[in-house]
Protein backbone atom coordinates (compact mmCIF):
# COMPACT_ATOMS: atom_id res chain seq x y z
CA UNK A 1 0.00 0.00 0.00
CA UNK A 2 1.11 3.57 -0.63
CA UNK A 3 2.44 4.96 2.65
CA UNK A 4 1.12 8.41 3.56
CA UNK A 5 1.54 7.86 7.31
CA UNK A 6 3.56 10.42 9.27
CA UNK A 7 3.27 8.61 12.60
CA UNK A 8 6.14 9.44 15.00
CA UNK A 9 7.37 12.18 12.67
CA UNK A 10 8.20 15.72 13.83
CA UNK A 11 7.36 18.39 11.25
CA UNK A 12 8.25 22.09 11.32
CA UNK A 13 5.91 24.30 9.28
CA UNK A 14 6.89 27.94 8.85
CA UNK A 15 4.12 30.44 8.18
CA UNK A 16 1.90 27.94 9.95
CA UNK A 17 -0.65 30.35 11.39
CA UNK A 18 -2.78 30.88 8.28
CA UNK A 19 -3.34 30.15 4.61
CA UNK A 20 -1.44 27.35 2.92
CA UNK A 21 0.81 26.78 5.93
CA UNK A 22 -2.15 26.25 8.22
CA UNK A 23 -3.79 23.76 5.86
CA UNK A 24 -0.55 21.82 5.41
CA UNK A 25 -0.04 21.68 9.17
CA UNK A 26 -3.58 20.42 9.82
CA UNK A 27 -3.20 17.75 7.14
CA UNK A 28 0.20 16.54 8.37
CA UNK A 29 -1.14 16.35 11.92
CA UNK A 30 -4.14 14.33 10.73
CA UNK A 31 -1.68 11.82 9.27
CA UNK A 32 0.24 11.44 12.52
CA UNK A 33 2.93 14.13 12.58
CA UNK A 34 3.66 16.26 15.62
CA UNK A 35 3.56 19.70 13.99
CA UNK A 36 5.81 22.49 15.21
CA UNK A 37 4.06 25.65 14.07
CA UNK A 38 6.18 28.69 13.38
CA UNK A 39 5.43 32.30 12.41
CA UNK A 40 6.03 35.72 13.88
CA UNK A 41 2.97 35.97 16.15
CA UNK A 42 2.15 33.41 18.84
CA UNK A 43 -1.57 34.25 18.93
CA UNK A 44 -2.21 32.99 15.40
CA UNK A 45 -0.11 29.90 15.99
CA UNK A 46 -2.07 29.02 19.09
CA UNK A 47 -5.34 29.11 17.14
CA UNK A 48 -4.00 26.51 14.71
CA UNK A 49 -2.50 24.51 17.58
CA UNK A 50 -5.91 24.43 19.28
CA UNK A 51 -7.57 23.34 16.03
CA UNK A 52 -5.12 20.49 15.53
CA UNK A 53 -5.48 19.32 19.12
CA UNK A 54 -9.27 19.50 18.94
CA UNK A 55 -9.06 17.02 16.04
CA UNK A 56 -6.88 14.67 18.06
CA UNK A 57 -3.51 15.75 16.68
CA UNK A 58 -0.33 17.04 18.27
CA UNK A 59 1.13 20.52 17.81
CA UNK A 60 3.61 22.91 19.38
CA UNK A 61 3.68 26.66 18.73
CA UNK A 62 7.03 28.47 18.62
CA UNK A 63 7.14 32.06 17.31
CA UNK A 64 10.01 32.91 14.96
CA UNK A 65 10.72 35.57 12.36
CA UNK A 66 12.66 33.73 9.68
CA UNK A 67 14.15 37.01 8.50
CA UNK A 68 16.13 37.09 11.77
CA UNK A 69 19.11 34.72 12.00
CA UNK A 70 19.23 34.77 15.79
CA UNK A 71 15.57 33.72 15.97
CA UNK A 72 16.22 30.87 13.52
CA UNK A 73 19.08 29.59 15.69
CA UNK A 74 16.92 29.86 18.80
CA UNK A 75 14.07 27.99 17.09
CA UNK A 76 16.26 25.03 16.18
CA UNK A 77 17.88 24.99 19.58
CA UNK A 78 14.41 24.64 21.08
CA UNK A 79 13.43 21.90 18.62
CA UNK A 80 16.64 20.00 19.41
CA UNK A 81 15.98 20.34 23.14
CA UNK A 82 12.31 19.33 23.00
CA UNK A 83 12.36 16.62 20.34
CA UNK A 84 15.98 15.69 19.68
CA UNK A 85 15.31 15.48 15.96
CA UNK A 86 13.39 16.90 13.00
CA UNK A 87 11.93 14.71 10.26
CA UNK A 88 10.13 17.25 8.06
CA UNK A 89 10.64 20.94 7.27
CA UNK A 90 8.00 22.83 5.31
CA UNK A 91 9.43 26.19 4.26
CA UNK A 92 6.18 28.05 3.70
CA UNK A 93 6.67 31.50 5.25
CA UNK A 94 7.09 34.32 2.72
CA UNK A 95 6.40 37.99 2.22
CA UNK A 96 5.45 40.27 -0.64
CA UNK A 97 5.48 43.79 0.81
CA UNK A 98 5.64 45.56 -2.54
CA UNK A 99 3.05 45.28 -5.30
CA UNK A 100 4.16 47.47 -8.18
CA UNK A 101 6.66 47.95 -10.99
CA UNK A 102 10.35 47.21 -10.41
CA UNK A 103 11.56 50.47 -11.95
CA UNK A 104 10.09 52.43 -9.04
CA UNK A 105 10.78 49.88 -6.30
CA UNK A 106 12.78 51.12 -3.32
CA UNK A 107 15.66 49.33 -1.66
CA UNK A 108 13.64 48.39 1.44
CA UNK A 109 11.30 46.26 -0.70
CA UNK A 110 14.21 44.32 -2.19
CA UNK A 111 15.93 43.81 1.18
CA UNK A 112 12.79 42.71 3.02
CA UNK A 113 11.60 40.31 0.32
CA UNK A 114 14.97 38.62 -0.18
CA UNK A 115 15.60 38.36 3.55
CA UNK A 116 12.36 36.48 4.25
CA UNK A 117 11.88 34.59 0.97
CA UNK A 118 15.46 33.49 0.22
CA UNK A 119 17.86 34.06 3.11
CA UNK A 120 15.38 32.68 5.65
CA UNK A 121 14.62 29.43 3.79
CA UNK A 122 18.30 28.88 3.01
CA UNK A 123 19.31 28.93 6.65
CA UNK A 124 16.17 27.07 7.75
CA UNK A 125 17.24 24.23 5.46
CA UNK A 126 20.81 24.45 6.69
CA UNK A 127 19.72 24.14 10.32
CA UNK A 128 17.18 21.40 9.54
CA UNK A 129 19.68 19.37 7.51
CA UNK A 130 22.25 19.52 10.30
CA UNK A 131 19.69 18.26 12.79
CA UNK A 132 18.49 15.52 10.44
CA UNK A 133 22.06 14.35 9.82
CA UNK A 134 22.81 14.48 13.54
CA UNK A 135 19.77 12.34 14.37
CA UNK A 136 20.72 9.81 11.68
CA UNK A 137 17.14 9.33 10.41
CA UNK A 138 17.26 11.35 7.20
CA UNK A 139 14.36 13.64 6.46
CA UNK A 140 12.28 15.60 4.00
CA UNK A 141 12.26 19.30 3.12
CA UNK A 142 9.45 20.98 1.20
CA UNK A 143 9.79 24.52 -0.12
CA UNK A 144 6.58 26.33 -0.97
CA UNK A 145 7.57 28.36 -4.03
CA UNK A 146 5.17 29.75 -6.67
CA UNK A 147 4.44 29.57 -10.36
CA UNK A 148 5.76 33.15 -10.36
CA UNK A 149 9.17 31.54 -10.02
CA UNK A 150 8.65 30.10 -13.53
CA UNK A 151 7.05 33.16 -15.12
CA UNK A 152 7.01 36.49 -13.23
CA UNK A 153 3.60 37.83 -12.29
CA UNK A 154 2.60 41.44 -13.08
CA UNK A 155 3.58 43.93 -10.36
CA UNK A 156 5.30 41.07 -8.49
CA UNK A 157 8.78 41.27 -9.97
CA UNK A 158 10.83 41.17 -6.77
CA UNK A 159 8.65 38.45 -5.26
CA UNK A 160 8.93 36.41 -8.46
CA UNK A 161 12.71 36.71 -8.44
CA UNK A 162 12.84 35.28 -4.91
CA UNK A 163 10.59 32.37 -5.86
CA UNK A 164 12.79 31.58 -8.85
CA UNK A 165 15.70 31.56 -6.45
CA UNK A 166 13.82 29.22 -4.11
CA UNK A 167 13.24 26.80 -6.99
CA UNK A 168 16.97 26.79 -7.76
CA UNK A 169 17.73 26.41 -4.05
CA UNK A 170 15.46 23.36 -3.95
CA UNK A 171 17.40 21.66 -6.73
CA UNK A 172 20.79 22.60 -5.33
CA UNK A 173 20.00 21.29 -1.85
CA UNK A 174 18.36 18.17 -3.34
CA UNK A 175 21.60 17.24 -5.08
CA UNK A 176 23.75 18.04 -2.06
CA UNK A 177 21.63 16.21 0.51
CA UNK A 178 20.50 13.12 -1.41
CA UNK A 179 23.47 11.14 -0.12
CA UNK A 180 22.40 12.00 3.44
CA UNK A 181 18.95 10.46 2.92
CA UNK A 182 17.33 13.91 2.86
CA UNK A 183 14.90 14.70 0.06
CA UNK A 184 14.17 18.28 -1.02
CA UNK A 185 11.22 19.21 -3.24
CA UNK A 186 9.09 22.24 -4.06
CA UNK A 187 5.38 22.95 -4.28
CA UNK A 188 4.40 25.68 -6.77
CA UNK A 189 0.91 27.03 -6.08
CA UNK A 190 -0.97 29.16 -8.53
CA UNK A 191 -3.34 31.91 -7.41
CA UNK A 192 -4.65 30.88 -4.02
CA UNK A 193 -7.16 32.63 -1.76
CA UNK A 194 -5.02 33.69 1.19
CA UNK A 195 -4.50 36.96 3.04
CA UNK A 196 -1.05 36.98 1.45
CA UNK A 197 -2.50 37.18 -2.07
CA UNK A 198 -5.22 39.69 -1.24
CA UNK A 199 -3.65 42.47 -3.34
CA UNK A 200 -3.89 40.27 -6.43
CA UNK A 201 -7.34 38.89 -5.68
CA UNK A 202 -8.76 42.38 -5.11
CA UNK A 203 -7.19 43.91 -8.22
CA UNK A 204 -9.87 43.36 -10.84
CA UNK A 205 -7.59 43.92 -13.83
CA UNK A 206 -4.83 41.50 -12.81
CA UNK A 207 -7.27 38.94 -11.40
CA UNK A 208 -9.35 38.80 -14.57
CA UNK A 209 -6.16 38.57 -16.63
CA UNK A 210 -5.00 35.63 -14.51
CA UNK A 211 -8.34 33.85 -14.77
CA UNK A 212 -8.26 34.11 -18.56
CA UNK A 213 -4.95 32.27 -18.47
CA UNK A 214 -6.23 29.58 -16.10
CA UNK A 215 -8.07 26.73 -17.85
CA UNK A 216 -10.01 25.87 -14.68
CA UNK A 217 -11.21 29.52 -14.57
CA UNK A 218 -10.93 29.83 -10.80
CA UNK A 219 -8.38 30.38 -8.07
CA UNK A 220 -7.41 27.71 -5.54
CA UNK A 221 -8.35 27.36 -1.90
CA UNK A 222 -5.45 26.81 0.54
CA UNK A 223 -6.69 23.31 1.36
CA UNK A 224 -6.10 22.30 -2.28
CA UNK A 225 -2.34 22.52 -1.70
CA UNK A 226 -2.31 20.15 1.28
CA UNK A 227 -2.61 16.89 -0.65
CA UNK A 228 0.42 17.60 -2.81
CA UNK A 229 2.36 18.63 0.29
CA UNK A 230 1.43 15.39 2.06
CA UNK A 231 2.64 13.37 -0.93
CA UNK A 232 5.98 15.18 -1.00
CA UNK A 233 6.75 14.84 2.73
CA UNK A 234 5.57 11.22 3.10
CA UNK A 235 7.12 7.92 2.03
CA UNK A 236 4.70 7.92 -0.90
CA UNK A 237 7.32 10.05 -2.68
CA UNK A 238 10.36 8.11 -1.44
CA UNK A 239 12.15 8.28 -4.82
CA UNK A 240 11.32 11.92 -5.48
CA UNK A 241 13.83 14.70 -4.85
CA UNK A 242 14.59 17.94 -6.66
CA UNK A 243 11.07 17.89 -8.08
CA UNK A 244 8.57 20.69 -8.62
CA UNK A 245 4.86 19.95 -8.22
CA UNK A 246 2.70 22.63 -9.85
CA UNK A 247 -0.83 23.21 -8.54
CA UNK A 248 -2.19 26.07 -10.65
CA UNK A 249 -5.39 25.00 -12.38
CA UNK A 250 -3.51 24.55 -15.64
CA UNK A 251 -2.16 28.11 -15.85
CA UNK A 252 1.37 27.04 -16.82
CA UNK A 253 0.33 24.04 -18.93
Amino acid sequence: MVDFSLKDKTALITGGSSGIGKEIAVTLAEHGAHCVLCSRKLEGLNRVKDLIEARGGQATAIPCNQGDMEQIRTLFSEIRGRFGRLDILVNNAATNPYFGDMVNAEEWAWDKTLSVNLKGPFFMIQQAARLMIEAGRGGVILNVASINGLSPGPFQGIYSITKAGLICMTKAYAKELAGKNIRVNALLPGITATDFSRALLENEVTYNWAMQLTPMRRHAEPSEMAGAALYLVSNASSYTTGALIICDGGMTA
